[in-house]
């Protein structure tokens, strides 16, 4: 894992899905402030990068929940994926929104998951991992098992963490924050001072002003 860690860093790097941005930092749905930003989306663009995520998440779920029997995308960022992905397992695809749709059938969950099917979550990003074990809770409350969820990056946040190991969620991801930096750094994308910064914004992103 740690190989495809800095392959897929690399090429986030090469397409500029990674930002940083110091003196102007983002501000987060959380609320809160960041000078570091992945926009995994941006591989969907680039048709090899948006097949290697593909396929790699793919492999992923082969090899570590090969008995799975449905794949779940989070909305919006990881719909594509998600279905991308199901379709090379030739798995049933459903997507989990952040809140019931307000007309119509005012679903949650839009495809069909049948109780009792062992389902794998798909996700783009996860900082917190509040929005992504939400989603979690709706397909366990649709009486499927969920068995693990594979996301593209994670920030590796401890509270994230804590909250996956509590929602006893399995999580697996294509990298993660310190192989960005790493390749960053190597590439010549960041300096030695920016890491710094960087390592003191993740000890406490909540508090953090820049």
């Amino acid at each position: 894992m740690k190989h495809l860690e800095k392959i897929f860093a690399t090429k986030l790097l090469k397409v500029k899905a990674i930002k940083l941005q110091p003196a102007n930092p983002f501000t987060w749905a959380s609320g809160w402030k960041s000078p570091f930003y992945c926009d995994n989306r941006k591989t969907l663009s680039y048709p090899d990068l948006r097949s290697f995520v593909k396929l790699e998440i793919a492999r992923i779920i082969m090899e570590q929940f090969p008995e799975a029997e449905a794949i779940a995308g989070v909305a919006t960022g990881a719909i594509p994926q998600g279905a991308l992905v199901a379709d090379v397992l030739n798995l049933p695809f459903a997507y989990v929104r952040s809140k019931p749709k307000d007309h119509g059938l005012e679903n949650l969950i839009e495809g069909e998951l049948k109780p009792g099917m062992k389902v794998v979550v798909v996700e783009d990003l996860i900082s917190t991992g509040g929005s992504s074990l939400k989603a979690v809770e709706s397909i366990r409350n649709n009486a499927c098992d969920v068995i693990g969820m594979v996301a593209s990056y994670t920030y590796g946040f401890k509270v994230a963490e804590d909250a996956f190991k509590e929602a006893q969620v399995k999580l697996v991801t294509l990298t993660n924050y310190e192989a960005v930096v790493e390749q960053a750094l190597q590439s010549g994308y960041i300096k030695q001072s920016d890491v710094a910064l960087l390592n003191e914004w993740r000890k406490d992103p909540a508090h953090w002003n820049g």
